[in-house]
């Protein structure tokens, strides 16, 4: 919540005070370096990338305090994070940029462009724009858009004849214990919305909020699937769909959708590596429903992957399962290359055992 509430004030710098600005998308939230003490904290951050139309990158960090005089070491940061920020007008209504915002009574407005003079700013702006181009491109990529490529059809037919031989009588294999259906894994909660968490503009719940409860979720759903304590790795690239109103019920779905190692390899067996820990990546599926009309609507999508001290692994049954299999491959194929480049930068190389990634609860 600190973190989407620090990240307003800043798109407000930026702005002024003459707009509306509202959080759309949360890109990433990486975790960089353990907490091993208990300490002050100080939170940071500045926009990073703008181009005159109406949405903005504000990228954030947490690191340890520092000294008076002193400044924030990279080894001192303990995670960094961005979020996509959308001005809107609410006096006006009227635009020339067709943006997708999650509302239906405001619309967006231009903003001035951010200009870089160092190098180290221009770095930044590049990395804002590389982001930019790849969440397009993988817009386009979308299952709902493609069908899976060659190799995950081949990882879906052969996760499939695996569950055929699990349950014939003429064959010795059986599922082994350590391999949990998709369906069994899933967690619910329901919530109706109280008015002490709406934000500044209106009567609809705040993101930092909605942000809280999805990763308690996500959470208690990686606790359940592998009975340790799961430590936090990433939160993937989730967008705000809807606005939630005060006074209408949250419905919010866990799945564990991905782990990794797969029960599978990409050879068509079946992975019988073991692991003395897991990647487990956690979907959660929101939905807000208007009390009084009964209408429903989606509010998001939000992917967490977990650590867990276990070799344990999930299987989808169904098509829907294969297809959300397959979607948090490709996430936890890009949550793995971004941990791997983070390791590189700090001289850390990743262990097979996980310790390197082992961070906080």
């Amino acid at each position: 919540m600190d973190l989407d509430a620090l990240s307003g004030v800043i798109a407000y710098k930026h702005t002024g005070e003459s707009v509306t600005t509202v959080t759309a998308a949360v890109d990433r939230i990486t975790i960089n370096h353990p907490l091993e003490e208990i300490c002050d904290l100080e939170l940071s951050g500045q926009v990073t990338f703008a181009t005159g139309r109406s949405s903005m990158e504000i990228s954030l960090q947490v690191a340890k305090a520092p000294a008076k005089g002193q400044s924030v070491t990279k080894e001192d940061v303990l995670l960094t994070c961005a979020f996509t920020m959308v001005s809107l007008d609410p006096s006006t209504k009227k635009s020339a940029i067709p943006v997708k915002i999650p509302s239906h009574t405001l619309t967006p407005v231009a903003i001035s462009p951010l200009h870089v003079d160092t190098s180290e700013e221009r770095h930044l702006f590049d990395l804002g724009e590389k982001n930019y181009t790849a969440k397009k491109a993988m817009a386009k990529r979308a299952l709902l858009k493609q069908t899976p490529n060659d190799e995950e059809s081949d990882l879906i037919h052969a996760m499939w004849l695996k569950q055929l031989a699990y349950h014939d009588p003429n064959q010795e294999i059986r599922k082994p214990h350590n391999i949990i259906y998709m369906d069994n894994t899933k967690l619910h909660s329901s919530q109706i919305m109280q008015p002490q968490y709406r934000n500044r503009h209106n009567f609809m719940i705040f993101g930092g909020f909605l942000l809280k409860q999805t990763f308690e979720l996500a959470f208690c759903c990686a606790a359940s699937f592998s009975h340790t304590r799961p430590t936090f790795l990433a939160l993937d690239p989730s967008t705000f769909e809807n606005p939630v109103p005060v006074g209408s019920v949250l419905y919010l779905t866990a799945t564990v959708a991905f782990t990794d190692p797969a029960p599978v390899s990409a050879s068509d067996e079946p992975n019988e590596a073991t692991s003395a820990t897991t990647r487990v990546q956690v979907r959660i599926d929101s939905k807000v429903r208007n009390i009084e009309h009964g209408e429903t609507k989606p509010t998001g999508q939000f992917n967490y992957t977990f650590l867990v001290e276990k070799d344990i692994k999930v299987m989808p049954r169904t098509y829907s399962e294969f297809m959300i299999w397959v979607d948090a491959r490709r996430r936890a194929e890009r949550v793995s290359s971004t941990l791997q480049g983070m390791a590189s930068e700090n001289g850390v190389l990743p262990q097979g055992d996980g310790k390197s990634e082992r961070i906080t609860e």
